[in-house]
């Protein structure tokens, strides 16, 4: 078991899953963190309102799952779709998270326990 403090989540537009093999303090096993749910608004009424709206409600949820990664050495991000570069652009270009080490891989749907095996397997735990 590695000493390292590493992270892994599924995420796409609407839910993040996040494994982790470390709390605020101690490095121990790899377990689930609560999903995380992306706000969605709808009826706005302009574009341009609903496009504010929506780049508003994606930062709210970056900075939702990169709480989570707080003190993480290495993450592995997965997904469907384009959204885990967003993120790792978004992690770069936050001061606490510009040195990271990011992963990025695609993977379709998966259930929780699926992105613990798949985030475990990816570290060799």
């Amino acid at each position: 078991m590695t000493e390292k403090k590493l992270s892994g989540l599924w995420l796409d537009q609407n839910k993040a899953v996040v494994v982790k093999n470390h709390d605020a303090q101690n490095a121990f096993k790899f377990f689930l963190c609560s999903p995380l749910k992306a706000t969605v608004q709808h009826g706005n009424s302009s574009e341009k309102a609903e496009n504010n709206a929506e780049q508003t409600n994606k930062a709210k949820y970056f900075k939702e799952i990169s709480h989570l990664l707080t003190n993480s050495e290495e993450v592995y991000v997965t997904g469907p779709g384009k959204i885990q570069e967003e993120f790792k652009a978004y992690l770069h270009d936050t001061p606490q998270f510009k040195n990271l080490k990011i992963t990025l891989d695609t993977a379709q749907q998966m259930s929780d326990e699926e992105v613990l095996e798949k985030v475990k397997n990816y570290y060799g735990e």
